[in-house]
């Protein structure tokens, strides 16, 4: 496969993930809330045609993430640094590796449109590097062609910055595309969002493909 799928995702532990969810609510029913999305996430991007890959941490849950990934994800660890870092080493060494493209999500958005990656992917022939901003002043989704983009340094990551900043390293050869912006789930609100949403698409007759959060929810 010269496409790759990155799923980039820290496991659910209460007290450890989403802090700020876990901040309104409590952390039993924030860390129930991340396994809700991660689950959803890594079953609605089965399906992507490239190779698939889950970036997890902390490294001593892999056993807990093997269960999770089920044969549908190649397994590997985020290593150490900050997010930054840990998205540059992942992109490197899928490139060192024969990888035409490299497209990472993370497991914040679990109503992230497929078509999404898929565009992605299908950009990514034409331009250097693709975006799905967040509306939170993040990203959803970013994806780069043969090199690794100048985008990971220095950047004040969990901040409304992070697109700006992002953008704001590029240099005149680096051929951008972006795609629709999309949400992702981090405080009280976004969840409150995330649920108004998946409530809509049921009315509407859609399918939001992502039962584990409709179930808590």
């Amino acid at each position: 496969m010269t496409d790759v799928l990155g799923v980039f995702a820290k496991w659910p532990e209460p007290g450890r993930a989403k802090t700020r969810l876990a901040d309104a609510t409590s952390p039993e029913f924030a860390a129930r809330a991340a396994d809700a999305m991660l689950r959803d996430t890594l079953d609605r991007l089965v399906d992507v045609p490239a190779e698939r890959w889950l970036a997890f941490a902390p490294a001593d849950q892999a056993a807990a993430f093997r269960d999770l990934a089920a044969n549908r994800y190649r397994l590997i660890p985020q290593g150490d640094g900050d997010l930054g870092a840990r998205m540059e080493r992942f992109i490197r060494d899928r490139i060192d590796g024969g990888a035409e493209r490299v497209v990472l999500v993370g497991a914040d958005s679990p109503t992230l449109p497929v078509e999404h990656v898929h565009d992605a992917f299908h950009r990514l022939h034409d331009v250097d590097l693709v975006l799905g901003p967040a509306t939170d002043g993040g990203y959803c989704v970013i994806g780069c062609r043969r090199r690794v983009p100048p985008v990971f340094r220095g950047v004040a990551w969990g901040t409304s910055t992070v697109l700006r900043d992002t953008v704001a390293r590029l240099d005149d050869s680096w051929r951008l595309a972006l795609l629709p912006p999309w949400y992702d789930v981090d405080t009280l609100d976004d969840w409150r969002m995330l649920q108004g949403h998946v409530a809509a698409m049921r009315r509407t007759g859609a399918e939001p493909r992502c039962p584990h959060v409709e179930r808590l929810a």
